[in-house]
Protein backbone atom coordinates (compact mmCIF):
# COMPACT_ATOMS: atom_id res chain seq x y z
CA UNK A 1 0.00 0.00 0.00
CA UNK A 2 1.33 3.58 -1.17
CA UNK A 3 1.83 6.09 1.54
CA UNK A 4 1.68 9.58 1.38
CA UNK A 5 4.16 12.05 2.81
CA UNK A 6 1.62 14.00 5.13
CA UNK A 7 1.27 10.83 6.99
CA UNK A 8 2.28 11.31 10.57
CA UNK A 9 5.51 9.21 11.88
CA UNK A 10 5.13 6.10 13.59
CA UNK A 11 6.44 4.42 16.85
CA UNK A 12 7.53 6.25 19.84
CA UNK A 13 8.18 9.50 20.20
CA UNK A 14 10.23 11.13 22.74
CA UNK A 15 11.32 15.00 22.86
CA UNK A 16 13.43 15.42 26.23
CA UNK A 17 14.18 18.91 24.60
CA UNK A 18 11.02 20.18 24.05
CA UNK A 19 10.71 20.86 27.89
CA UNK A 20 13.68 23.73 27.30
CA UNK A 21 12.09 25.43 24.38
CA UNK A 22 11.55 29.54 25.12
CA UNK A 23 8.27 30.23 24.45
CA UNK A 24 6.48 34.02 24.24
CA UNK A 25 3.82 34.32 26.85
CA UNK A 26 1.41 35.86 24.60
CA UNK A 27 1.10 35.34 20.66
CA UNK A 28 3.47 32.90 18.51
CA UNK A 29 5.56 36.12 17.03
CA UNK A 30 9.48 36.05 17.35
CA UNK A 31 10.81 36.64 20.47
CA UNK A 32 12.79 39.99 21.06
CA UNK A 33 14.74 41.08 24.20
CA UNK A 34 11.72 43.24 25.74
CA UNK A 35 9.10 39.93 24.92
CA UNK A 36 7.92 38.33 27.57
CA UNK A 37 8.34 34.60 27.87
CA UNK A 38 7.74 31.31 30.05
CA UNK A 39 11.69 32.35 31.41
CA UNK A 40 10.25 35.72 32.37
CA UNK A 41 7.45 34.21 34.27
CA UNK A 42 9.17 31.66 36.36
CA UNK A 43 12.32 34.27 37.04
CA UNK A 44 9.45 36.59 38.20
CA UNK A 45 7.79 33.91 40.45
CA UNK A 46 10.87 33.22 41.93
CA UNK A 47 11.84 36.57 42.73
CA UNK A 48 8.24 37.14 44.28
CA UNK A 49 8.79 34.04 46.53
CA UNK A 50 11.95 35.36 47.66
CA UNK A 51 10.25 38.23 48.67
CA UNK A 52 7.65 36.66 50.40
CA UNK A 53 10.07 34.28 52.54
CA UNK A 54 12.94 36.84 53.34
CA UNK A 55 10.30 40.05 53.78
CA UNK A 56 6.84 39.03 54.42
CA UNK A 57 7.48 36.96 56.66
CA UNK A 58 9.93 38.25 58.63
CA UNK A 59 8.38 41.73 58.65
CA UNK A 60 7.03 41.62 62.30
CA UNK A 61 10.05 39.88 64.33
CA UNK A 62 8.24 37.76 66.44
CA UNK A 63 10.02 36.67 69.50
CA UNK A 64 8.33 33.13 68.75
CA UNK A 65 8.97 32.93 64.92
CA UNK A 66 5.96 31.76 62.76
CA UNK A 67 6.48 29.11 60.42
CA UNK A 68 7.91 31.11 57.43
CA UNK A 69 10.06 33.40 59.68
CA UNK A 70 11.39 30.39 61.06
CA UNK A 71 12.63 29.30 57.16
CA UNK A 72 14.10 32.68 56.57
CA UNK A 73 16.20 32.73 59.44
CA UNK A 74 17.44 29.30 58.93
CA UNK A 75 19.01 30.06 55.47
CA UNK A 76 19.81 33.31 56.82
CA UNK A 77 22.31 31.62 59.58
CA UNK A 78 23.41 28.87 57.38
CA UNK A 79 24.49 31.04 54.44
CA UNK A 80 25.82 34.01 56.90
CA UNK A 81 28.11 31.59 58.41
CA UNK A 82 29.17 30.36 54.83
CA UNK A 83 29.93 33.73 53.94
CA UNK A 84 32.18 34.46 57.27
CA UNK A 85 33.87 31.12 57.59
CA UNK A 86 35.13 30.99 53.37
CA UNK A 87 35.37 34.85 52.66
CA UNK A 88 36.17 36.00 56.19
CA UNK A 89 35.36 39.29 58.22
CA UNK A 90 35.77 41.53 54.91
CA UNK A 91 33.26 39.11 53.29
CA UNK A 92 30.65 39.66 54.82
CA UNK A 93 29.90 43.20 53.29
CA UNK A 94 29.18 41.47 50.28
CA UNK A 95 26.47 38.85 52.58
CA UNK A 96 23.53 40.66 50.78
CA UNK A 97 24.46 39.51 47.66
CA UNK A 98 25.52 36.52 48.13
CA UNK A 99 22.46 35.45 50.14
CA UNK A 100 20.35 37.00 46.85
CA UNK A 101 21.93 34.92 44.58
CA UNK A 102 21.21 31.40 46.40
CA UNK A 103 17.60 32.15 47.79
CA UNK A 104 17.14 32.88 43.62
CA UNK A 105 18.81 30.29 42.44
CA UNK A 106 17.52 27.38 44.93
CA UNK A 107 13.95 28.56 44.53
CA UNK A 108 14.34 28.66 40.62
CA UNK A 109 15.59 25.20 41.22
CA UNK A 110 12.83 23.49 42.98
CA UNK A 111 10.31 26.05 41.22
CA UNK A 112 11.46 23.23 38.14
CA UNK A 113 10.31 20.65 39.90
CA UNK A 114 6.54 21.77 39.87
CA UNK A 115 4.78 19.57 36.94
CA UNK A 116 4.42 22.38 33.59
CA UNK A 117 6.54 24.58 34.80
CA UNK A 118 10.25 25.85 33.24
CA UNK A 119 13.37 25.39 35.02
CA UNK A 120 15.44 28.40 34.62
CA UNK A 121 18.13 27.96 35.93
CA UNK A 122 18.45 24.96 32.98
CA UNK A 123 19.41 27.77 30.44
CA UNK A 124 22.23 28.70 30.03
CA UNK A 125 21.79 32.10 29.33
CA UNK A 126 20.50 32.37 32.96
CA UNK A 127 23.47 30.89 34.51
CA UNK A 128 25.98 32.56 32.50
CA UNK A 129 24.37 36.06 33.69
CA UNK A 130 24.34 35.18 37.25
CA UNK A 131 28.16 33.99 36.76
CA UNK A 132 29.35 36.47 34.52
CA UNK A 133 27.94 39.02 37.39
CA UNK A 134 29.76 36.93 39.98
CA UNK A 135 32.92 37.47 38.09
CA UNK A 136 32.85 40.78 37.39
CA UNK A 137 32.23 41.67 41.20
CA UNK A 138 34.66 40.00 42.23
CA UNK A 139 37.30 41.57 39.25
CA UNK A 140 36.40 45.14 40.07
CA UNK A 141 36.44 44.43 43.98
CA UNK A 142 39.74 43.21 43.66
CA UNK A 143 41.27 45.95 41.86
CA UNK A 144 39.49 48.49 43.50
CA UNK A 145 40.62 47.09 47.24
CA UNK A 146 44.40 45.86 46.25
CA UNK A 147 45.21 48.00 43.01
CA UNK A 148 47.83 45.97 40.84
CA UNK A 149 48.47 44.06 44.10
CA UNK A 150 45.48 42.17 42.74
CA UNK A 151 47.25 40.37 40.23
CA UNK A 152 49.75 38.72 42.27
CA UNK A 153 47.53 36.24 42.98
CA UNK A 154 48.15 34.38 39.39
CA UNK A 155 52.28 34.89 40.94
CA UNK A 156 52.91 31.36 42.51
CA UNK A 157 56.03 32.95 44.51
CA UNK A 158 56.10 29.73 46.36
CA UNK A 159 56.78 27.44 43.47
CA UNK A 160 60.10 27.38 41.71
CA UNK A 161 61.36 30.40 39.73
CA UNK A 162 61.22 28.07 36.30
CA UNK A 163 57.93 27.47 37.10
CA UNK A 164 56.52 30.51 38.18
CA UNK A 165 55.71 31.97 34.73
CA UNK A 166 54.16 28.73 33.73
CA UNK A 167 51.86 28.66 36.88
CA UNK A 168 51.01 32.22 36.03
CA UNK A 169 49.29 31.09 32.42
CA UNK A 170 47.44 28.32 33.94
CA UNK A 171 46.46 30.91 36.89
CA UNK A 172 45.17 33.61 34.23
CA UNK A 173 43.34 30.79 32.22
CA UNK A 174 41.78 29.16 35.14
CA UNK A 175 40.31 32.46 36.29
CA UNK A 176 38.83 33.13 32.89
CA UNK A 177 37.16 29.81 32.83
CA UNK A 178 35.61 30.52 36.05
CA UNK A 179 32.29 32.17 34.65
CA UNK A 180 32.04 29.02 32.23
CA UNK A 181 32.80 26.35 34.81
CA UNK A 182 30.72 28.48 37.35
CA UNK A 183 27.22 28.42 34.76
CA UNK A 184 27.63 25.06 33.30
CA UNK A 185 27.85 23.32 36.24
CA UNK A 186 24.42 24.56 37.36
CA UNK A 187 22.91 24.48 34.13
CA UNK A 188 24.06 21.01 33.29
CA UNK A 189 23.20 18.86 36.29
CA UNK A 190 19.38 20.15 35.84
CA UNK A 191 18.81 20.33 32.21
CA UNK A 192 20.46 16.91 32.38
CA UNK A 193 18.24 15.25 35.34
CA UNK A 194 15.05 17.07 34.00
CA UNK A 195 15.71 15.31 30.25
CA UNK A 196 16.42 11.84 31.53
CA UNK A 197 13.16 12.01 33.81
CA UNK A 198 10.77 13.07 30.89
CA UNK A 199 12.83 10.03 28.64
CA UNK A 200 11.12 7.86 31.57
CA UNK A 201 7.76 9.51 31.46
CA UNK A 202 7.80 8.95 27.58
CA UNK A 203 8.23 5.47 28.31
CA UNK A 204 5.58 5.02 31.05
CA UNK A 205 2.99 6.49 28.86
CA UNK A 206 4.11 3.58 25.94
CA UNK A 207 4.39 0.31 28.08
CA UNK A 208 1.40 0.14 29.16
CA UNK A 209 0.95 -2.80 32.20
CA UNK A 210 4.52 -2.79 32.49
CA UNK A 211 4.68 1.33 33.21
CA UNK A 212 5.36 0.61 36.72
CA UNK A 213 9.17 0.44 36.01
CA UNK A 214 9.87 3.94 34.32
CA UNK A 215 7.32 5.20 36.60
CA UNK A 216 9.62 4.03 39.56
CA UNK A 217 12.34 5.35 37.75
CA UNK A 218 10.80 8.19 37.49
CA UNK A 219 10.45 8.84 41.46
CA UNK A 220 13.85 7.60 42.30
CA UNK A 221 15.08 10.70 39.92
CA UNK A 222 12.90 13.15 40.66
CA UNK A 223 14.01 12.30 44.26
CA UNK A 224 17.79 12.27 43.09
CA UNK A 225 16.54 15.87 41.74
CA UNK A 226 15.65 17.55 44.74
CA UNK A 227 18.49 16.68 45.75
CA UNK A 228 21.04 17.65 43.05
CA UNK A 229 18.59 20.91 43.08
CA UNK A 230 19.55 21.89 47.02
CA UNK A 231 23.02 20.65 46.06
CA UNK A 232 23.73 23.31 43.23
CA UNK A 233 22.54 26.02 44.86
CA UNK A 234 24.66 25.56 47.62
CA UNK A 235 28.12 24.61 45.12
CA UNK A 236 27.28 27.64 42.89
CA UNK A 237 27.15 29.84 46.09
CA UNK A 238 30.33 28.16 48.36
CA UNK A 239 31.83 28.53 44.65
CA UNK A 240 31.00 32.21 44.61
CA UNK A 241 32.28 32.90 47.76
CA UNK A 242 35.49 31.71 47.29
CA UNK A 243 36.03 33.77 44.37
CA UNK A 244 35.09 36.74 46.75
CA UNK A 245 37.86 35.52 49.00
CA UNK A 246 40.42 36.16 46.30
CA UNK A 247 39.20 40.06 46.16
CA UNK A 248 38.72 41.21 49.85
CA UNK A 249 41.10 38.44 51.14
CA UNK A 250 45.12 37.92 50.83
CA UNK A 251 46.72 36.58 47.81
CA UNK A 252 47.86 32.71 47.85
CA UNK A 253 51.80 32.52 47.59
Amino acid sequence: MATTGTEAPSGLQIHPMDQFIVKPLFGDGPIEWYTPTNVTLWMAIAILGVTALLVLSTRRRAIVPSRGQSVAELFYGFIHKMVEDIAGHEGLKFFPYVMTLFMFVFLSNFLGLIPMSFTTTSHIAVTATLAILVFLTVTIVGFVRKGPGFLSMFWVSSAPLLLRPVLAVIEVISYFVRPLSHSVRLGGNLLAGHAVIKVFAGFAGAMGVASFVPVLAIAAMYGLEVLVSAVQAYVFTILTCVYLRDAVGEAHH
